[in-house]
This record gives structure tokens, sequence and C-alpha cells, in this order.
């Protein structure tokens, strides 16, 4: 275990400003991670920020109170750099809330798994490239609270402090095995796909886990009320969803539909130590249910695309044998490449593009097989490795 200075936290604009001087007197890329607090408040954002460079050292910014002060004074002297994050999906979201932006990525989880580490997480990459180990057991702390102890502030510090190596030695690894172009391709559609905040906190009832098995009116009316109620609270008092009400416990409610104290307090898992909240909930119900059912949402329409698995057998089951021949190739290409086939092509991007191009009019070849690819989000290597695996399991000859 390495030692390192106490690390003060940055929590004003006065020490924003500091912060911000001593990041310009440093040189190459930023360090960045997040510390979020999800568990405990009602959204993903942001509570601590990691920042560290060469020539500059390591800062820990508390945004909470001046997070426009924190885009201000910090976008001029980060946005547009290059970066380097693990997991940076995690963190992207919360950081464009900032108003907080990278040029170029360098994401040391996705470097990790492309070169093939079975256990790409931060602590065994940093002890295998660097030898240190890393402080454990602050990960699920809430990191909303005031002040953050000591040894929380470490922890937060050391997930920063060897990104550089990791970088710089993963580099290496993908450059020797080829793969440091793929990389690049990966890290730019991160910056792309998970630089959007309004996209990550927007939430809606129909994406609760577990809404989509719901199939009577009276269901998802319950459902989206109590949804609702829950989402309200939850946001007046910024407080996780979840804490306010289990999602299990919702869809229980919704299939239930509890219109009595006794009947609600009955159903498993739910908060009847809580005083009132088996009156309160159960009269979300009976308002729900005293609403006019031509007001009630009905099933959402199935999209477009490929069908349940079930169904596609039944419906199909010549494109269903095409599929699994093709998700078997593409997983014999992914241990060719060592990497997971989940990272070579997603299989729900798999899965929309059989199915698409066994609806085509003429035979799909492999140029056609490239553009649904492409169009369902992926990357030039992913489509020139897999879309003569898919021409071929769809009995296609590869073509040019």
């Amino acid at each position: 275990m390495a030692t390192h200075p106490p690390y003060d936290v940055a929590d004003s604009p006065a020490a924003f400003e500091q912060v911000a001087a001593r990041l310009l007197r440093g040189r190459g890329p930023f360090a960045l991670d997040t510390e979020r607090a999800s568990a405990y408040r009602y959204d993903d954002r942001a509570f601590l920020i990691q920042v560290h460079r060469r020539g500059s050292g390591t800062f820990l910014i508390a945004p909470e109170g001046h997070r426009d002060d924190v885009e201000r004074i910090l976008a001029p002297v980060l946005n547009g750099q290059e970066w380097i994050l693990h997991a940076a999906g995690e963190d992207l979201p919360s950081l464009a809330a900032l108003g907080l932006y990278p040029g170029v990525l360098f994401d040391t989880e996705l470097a990790s798994r492309l070169a093939g580490f079975d256990r790409p997480n931060l602590a065994a990459m940093v002890e295998f490239f660097t030898g240190v180990t890393l402080a454990k057991g602050h990960g699920k702390e809430d990191w909303s609270a005031i002040p953050l102890p000591p040894s929380w502030r470490t922890y937060a510090a050391e997930d920063v402090l060897y990104l550089f190596a990791l970088a710089e030695g993963l580099a290496e690894y993908l450059d020797a095995a080829g793969k440091l172009e793929i990389a690049e391709q990966e890290f730019a559609h991160l910056v792309r796909s998970s630089s959007d905040w309004s996209r990550a906190a927007r939430r809606t009832w129909r994406e609760s886990k577990g809404v989509s098995a719901l199939t009577r009116p009276q269901e998802l009316q319950v459902a989206r009320a109590v949804w609702t109620e829950r989402d309200e609270r939850a946001r007046r008092s910024d407080t996780a969803p979840g804490s306010i009400l289990p999602n299990r416990v919702l869809i229980s409610i919704a299939r239930a539909q509890p219109t009595s104290s006794a009947a609600a307090a009955s159903i498993s898992g739910f908060p009847r130590k809580r005083r009132g909240a088996a009156e309160k909930w159960s009269a979300v119900v009976r308002r729900a249910l005293d609403e006019s059912p031509s007001t009630w949402p009905t099933r959402a329409p199935r999209t477009t695309g490929a069908p349940p698995k079930k169904m596609w057998e039944h419906k199909d089951p010549q494109a269903w044998a095409a599929l699994i021949r093709a998700r078997d190739a593409v997983h014999a290409a992914a241990t060719q490449l060592n990497i997971q086939p989940e990272t070579v092509l997603a299989a729900s991007v798999l899965r929309e593009t059989v199915w698409a191009a066994t609806r085509l009019p003429c035979t799909p070849d492999t140029h056609s097989i490239a553009l649904e690819l492409a169009g369902h989000g992926a990357r030039p290597w992913q489509v020139e490795i897999t879309a003569p695996l898919i021409a071929a399991a769809l009995n296609v000859p590869a073509t040019a």
C-alpha cells in the first residue's frame, strides 16, 4: 500500500480557481474519475471529481452547490483535452452535466478488455502494471456526505494517481497486438455516445424493470401511478427512488393493486415499518383505479426490430438458425482476437442485423450487411470483422 499526503477537497469557487491555475501549469493528458451517490441520491450526478496531471498534482473537487462555477472555471482548462478514465461510460455523463467534455479519450477499462485481460477492474490492472495495491472498501459509500473522511479521500485520489502508468502500459499491449486502432475507434465512440447527461438523466415509468411483463390495463395504470408518486417524492427529497420503494415492490403493487392498508402491507418486501406507508401507497392505488379507464395506459407496441427468442424461433426458424450460426462465428473470431464476444459485436446489434438482413426483398450480401451493422452503431473495425461472417451464416457468399 502506497502512502500519500492528505488530500484536501476544493469546494468553493476560490478553491476551483486555484485548482485550475495549477492544472494549467502541468503537462500532458488529464486523468479523471468521479464519485457519485445514486444509491442515496435522486440522480447519478457527481459529488466528487478527481483530477490528476503530471506536473500539477492530484485534486479532489466537490461541485455540489457550485456546479455552474465548476463549468465556468474548469471547462476552459479541461474541455477538448486528452483525458484518461477507467470505465469512462460511467463517468462521462455526470461530467457532461457539469459542462465538462473530453477531446480525445483513453479508457483503461475498455483497453484492458480489448487487450484480453479477464479482470479489467482498476485495482487488478493497477497491481498488474505497477505492483501497487489500491485501497479498498469505499466504492459504495455515500459520496454526498460532508465532510469526506480522510480514508475516503485517499481512496478517491488513488483512482487517478496510476492511470498514466496504466494507460501507457495498455497502449503498448494494444499496439503490439495490432489493436490500438480498434481501441481508438472504441474510445471515440464512447465520447460520442456517453457525453449526454440529459439522456442519462431521463427516466420513464415504462423503463422500470418488470413493467414490460405487465399486460393488464389495471396493472399498467397502477404501475404508472406508483412510479410517478415515487419519482416525485424522490426528486423533492433528493433521495434514490429505490430507497423509497424498491422496484420489485412497485411491480408487486401493480400486480396486486392493493386498495387497503392491510393489502399493501401484506406485499412481500413492502416497507410496512414506515409510519403511514401502507395507507399512503394504497391511497395512490385507489386514486389511480378511480380514474377513467379511457385514460389508462396500454402495453407499449413492440418495435419493428427483432422479435423475442421464442417468437423468432416459431416465426422464422430458418432466420433463427442463421442467427445461431452468425453468433457462433462471431464467438470464434472473438476467441482468435482474444477479445470478449460482446466487445467484438454487441448481441443486440447482431440480432437486429440478422433479422433485418433476412427481411430484405433481395439476397443480402456482405455490403448490405455492413450497412445494417453500421446503422445499428457498429464501429468500422467491428463491421470489417463481422460482416463477412454474418454473410456466410446467411449462406450468402461474402463479396468485397
